[in-house]
């Protein structure tokens, strides 16, 4: 079939600047939107409502676009994922009761990667508040934990800074998620007051110069150092730092490893880098950390999965951390040499302290040395099913350089990060702290709407991932989505099949399926196009086709069900002694 099963309808066009007109501000949801487009907001993701309909009325007239999802977790996702690539907040909005409480996930999944995004929820009216009213939840106590702030909204004439702060509040200092919940009387309530620009609370206001001292005890270490390594985690992108990173890098020829959400940091075919660390990282960053005597950590909180544990993490090194959140230093791995400050700014003001680079020549062969003894290699013998790791090598060639690749959370996702070789950030979108199974496709949909026309997006998803939001499919194919979903299909929740395996005896309970869907067959039925593929021989011409495609695609690999993803490093092991195979664990 060369054409679409179903018809996709085609966006609206966007108004020329000449065409464009800020919202008429008469009421507090009015105030909203002008709000949003103060901030010079473009997209938002969600589902409609009662509380929030006149949200949505206010919406009606403005030039922001706005994407209706299939479920309000996918729109926080979307929002998400659509920060990430763009580089601004996300925005979503769901109604209030079960709308709102859908986003949490979401929003706690922003919470934890530290990424910008801004929920709009609708509420009850405020003097309903408390009544146990249809569709009635305490959205702002729901979501305190997981907010960098969220709002109660009470006035018509004030709901529209309201709004605005909370956007910049979002991408302040260290990003994450805020939250505006809007009672239906405040959004209906009339005004003719402006909102002004978006402002972060004065009570916000990190700290984005280093201190003289703390910079200059981190050169110190840095230039006596014999083994030292440069650790670059996610703050580094967020911080818009990568460039200064890897200036500071190669200038002074440091080893380079980065965490999860760091990867791109660092292009990873550059002979400094050892890619990324932790439970699944690379045999030689995991080395290269057991072994430095000056470990430089930039944006990372040293979550466990890259620690392992705290007492056999980097053990012979002086910690330098630098980051811009104060609570983040010493929290988890002591920091020797603080230095607290915006990733970018400290990075340069440390280098130009530098009167020396180390002398770390023979360190550096040493680290060549590791990538050649534990390679990231694995058998692929015709005689066993498709290799995963295979399907992952055969997308990064035939795709260009610069796609953006999101993942669901499992097996599938350790081996995109393991065999996408990646250059540039922004580029790998997942999830990280929270490991939300199921982010995948909503983050390809976000992504794809923050990308340049010209950039792909490929979702690398399994088939228990997928099937958590298998229904957004409806939204790419109704917004005309150019992406494609690559199905790692094991039919298993694979990463819990091998933690079975490997410390529960092989009692493999509530991981497999005795049946799963065609997904090809599904795709097809959203209207999307669709393939199945079996063997190696099958690969490339399914990627092609797909790739090719104006539109939604979903290619279902059928991979090797009994492949585990190595290295690994057991829960809260020392990353030094990672296995190879099962047996070594």
């Amino acid at each position: 079939m060369s054409e679409r099963t179903a018809p996709a309808t085609e966006p609206a066009p966007a108004a020329t600047e000449a065409e464009s007109t800020d919202t008429e501000v008469t009421s507090g949801a009015t105030a909203v939107i002008r709000a949003l487009e103060n901030a010079d907001v473009e997209t938002a993701f969600g589902v409609q409502g009662g509380a929030i309909m006149p949200i949505y009325d206010a919406l009606y007239d403005s030039d922001i676009r706005h994407v209706t999802m299939a479920h309000e977790q996918a729109a926080s996702h979307a929002a998400d994922a659509y920060g990430v690539v763009h580089g601004a907040p996300g925005v979503c909005l769901a109604t209030s009761g079960p709308g709102a409480t859908n986003l949490v996930t979401g929003i706690a999944d922003a919470n934890m990667d530290s990424d910008a995004v801004l929920a709009l929820t609708g509420q009850v009216p405020s003097d309903m508040v408390g009544s146990d009213a249809f569709q009635e939840t305490d959205t702002t106590g729901v979501t305190a934990p997981i907010t960098k702030h969220n709002y109660f909204a009470t006035s018509p004439d004030t709901v529209g800074d309201t709004v605005g702060e909370a956007f910049a509040l979002a991408a302040e200092g260290r990003p994450g998620p805020t939250l505006v919940d809007l009672p239906k009387d405040v959004s209906l309530g009339e005004t003719d007051r402006e909102p002004g620009p978006g402002r972060s609370p004065a009570t916000c206001r990190p700290r984005t110069e280093p201190a003289d001292a703390e910079v200059e005890a981190a050169a110190r270490a840095i230039e006596r150092a014999e083994k030292p390594l440069l650790l670059f985690g996610g703050g580094v992108v967020k911080g818009n730092a990568t460039d200064a990173a890897r200036q500071f890098a190669t200038e002074h020829r440091i080893p380079v490893v980065t965490t999860m959400p760091g990867i791109g940091a660092m292009p990873e075919d550059h002979d400094l880098c050892l890619s990324w660390a932790g439970m699944h990282g690379t045999g030689y960053a995991n080395m290269a950390i057991t072994h430095t005597d000056c470990l430089v950590a930039v944006g990372t909180r040293f979550d466990d999965r890259l620690t392992g544990g705290i007492d056999t993490f980097a053990p012979e090194a002086e910690v330098v951390h630098i980051d811009i959140d104060p609570a983040e230093i010493s929290k988890n791995v002591h920091a020797d040499y603080p230095v607290v400050g915006d990733a970018e700014r400290a990075i340069e003001r440390v280098d130009a302290e530098m009167t020396a680079s180390p002398d770390a020549r023979e360190w550096c062969e040493q680290c060549l040395t590791w990538k050649d003894e534990y390679p990231m290699d694995y058998a692929a013998p015709d005689t066993e099913p498709l290799k995963p790791q295979f399907v992952v090598e055969a997308l990064d060639e035939a795709t260009p350089d610069e796609t953006i690749v999101t993942s669901g959370v499992g097996q599938h996702q350790m081996w995109a990060a393991q065999y996408w070789t990646f250059r540039e950030p922004r580029r790998w979108v997942s999830s990280h702290g929270l490991g939300t199974m199921g982010y995948g496709l909503p983050a390809a949909i976000g992504a794809r709407l923050a990308a340049d026309d010209d950039e792909t997006v490929v979702c690398v998803d399994g088939d228990a991932s997928f099937l958590m939001t298998i229904q957004e499919l409806s939204v790419a194919v109704r917004e005309d989505l150019d992406i494609t979903v690559a199905i790692l299909n094991n039919e298993y929740i694979g990463m819990v099949r091998q933690w079975q395996d490997a410390f529960f005896e092989g009692r493999r309970m509530a991981a497999g399926y005795d049946w799963c869907p065609q997904f090809d067959k599904l795709a097809e039925a959203f209207g999307a196009r669709g393939w199945a593929v079996d063997s190696y021989e099958e690969v490339p011409e399914a990627i092609e086709a797909a790739l090719a495609y104006d539109g939604p695609s979903v290619i279902d690999f059928h991979v090797d069900p009994a492949e585990n993803v190595y290295p690994m490093v057991s829960s809260g092991g020392a990353n030094g002694k990672f296995a190879l195979s099962e047996d070594q664990l």
